[in-house]
């Protein structure tokens, strides 16, 4: 209970926070609509106006849970039929847009991470890596993804490889660097005395990687990959903005920004960082069994 209270008091006060810059955003159009019809508004319709509007500058928490409960759940596609989807089958739900982010995040996760490990293995053993591969990765960091996404959608589209693969490129473009950097630290971790302590026992470059480095690497493992999910999440839903997609959380903010609804769009924010959330949580489970099973606090 002690635990929870301090992020439920953080909770509510963020909570009271987005109410009351609800109404200091929204008060402006309320005070203008009644000016046109030559009535004054007092504090009170003020208040019911801002936290109602259909199409807010800021919407309110409620309109925004409201929102996802009916994008989740509610969503329904007719057809000469009648109605052909519903519920979280429907293409229009949260869920599905989710699930198309989801896989490509996955996807370009693991390509990410793999391929962050390998570069860290090189740059470790190899001194002509660390002095030519790390710049460069560092320097890729540097250019804007905006930048980079649609230059990666164009090109890729122009010899027909399209939907998945695309945003799965630009998402482990963001998440192999979190895990370079953390598996090279990672890899560096043991000190000179165990190092040498391999030496003494006749142990190769493979079996000190096997039986040192790669042990002491795996806490610095488990925090790079938290972060580079998180990325991969990111580059995914930029990804989906310069494609034109009509699947996923990008294409969702996309609608909503083409269309004025920002209480759409937040839902969207609201599931993208739930989603997240989730996969930085199932990263740590998987940390805590892992480093208790080695023996390692997590």
């Amino acid at each position: 209970m002690k635990s929870v209270l301090p992020i439920l008091t953080v909770l509510m006060a963020l909570v009271v926070l987005w109410y009351g810059a609800t109404v200091l955003l929204n008060a402006q159009w309320t005070r203008d609509q009644a000016a046109r019809a030559g009535v004054e508004v007092g504090f009170s319709e003020i208040l019911r106006d801002t936290l109602s509007q259909t199409r807010p500058k800021l919407p309110a928490p409620h309109q925004v849970v409201a929102e996802l409960w009916q994008s989740t759940w509610m969503e329904e596609v007719y057809g000469r039929r009648g109605i052909v989807q519903s519920g979280t089958l429907s293409n229009r739900s949260l869920i599905y847009h989710g699930w198309v982010t989801l896989s490509a995040t996955m996807l370009g996760f693991a390509f990410g991470t793999g391929l962050g490990i390998l570069l860290a293995v090189g740059i470790v053993h190899s001194k002509a890596m660390d002095l030519s591969v790390m710049p460069w990765a560092i320097a890729s960091q540097t250019v804007p993804i905006l930048a980079i996404a649609p230059m990666v959608i164009v090109v890729l589209a122009s010899i027909g490889i399209k939907g998945l693969i695309p945003k799965a490129i630009i998402a482990a473009y963001l998440s192999f660097f979190p895990v370079l950097v953390g598996m090279v630290k990672g890899f560096r971790a043991p000190d000179a005395m165990q190092l040498d302590l391999l030496k003494t026992y006749n142990a190769s470059r493979v079996g000190t990687f096997w039986r040192l480095r790669l042990p002491s690497s795996v806490p610095y493992l488990f925090a790079s990959l938290k972060v580079g999910i998180a990325a991969a999440l990111v580059g995914t839903i930029v990804g989906e903005l310069p494609a034109g997609a009509s699947a996923g959380l990008g294409a969702r903010l996309l609608s909503g920004s083409y269309y004025g609804q920002t209480i759409q769009i937040w839902a969207a924010l609201l599931a993208a960082a739930t989603l997240a959330a989730g996969l930085v949580m199932i990263v740590g489970a998987v940390e805590r069994v892992v480093l208790g099973r080695m023996g390692m606090r997590a």
